[in-house]
Order: C-alpha cells, then structure tokens, then sequence
C-alpha cells in the first residue's frame, strides 16, 4: 500500500530537511500528488528515488 505524507510529515521521517522537499515540489520532480492546496508525498516513491539516484552517482564516481 502506498503511504503518502504531508512535507512536513515527510520530512519528519528524515529522508531530507522540509526546504528541499518544497524545492522538489516546486521543481516538479517528487513524487506525490496535489490534495486541495496540500501536496502530498509518496514516501516509497521518493525512497525509491533517492536509492536510484545515489546508485547512478556511485557509479558515475567511480567510473
């Protein structure tokens, strides 16, 4: 099931501070999905993300 979070919540749950979360948002690139004026986090998603995003950066480092 999927678990969707406030940003605030969100960065509760230490993935990343609440002002890179909002600049995420704003960038078009977290996943989640608009609830009224409230933007929601899918917090598996963006973990996903993140474990994606650090592989590419190990590899490119290492290359």
């Amino acid at each position: 099931m999927t678990t969707f979070r406030t940003i605030r919540q969100a960065a509760a749950m230490g993935l990343m501070t609440e002002h890179y979360l909002r600049l995420l948002v704003a960038q078009g690139k977290c996943p989640g999905i608009y609830s009224g004026n409230r933007f929601l986090v899918n917090v598996e998603a963006l973990a996903e993300q993140l474990d994606a995003e650090s592989r590419q950066n190990v590899r490119t480092v290492t290359a």
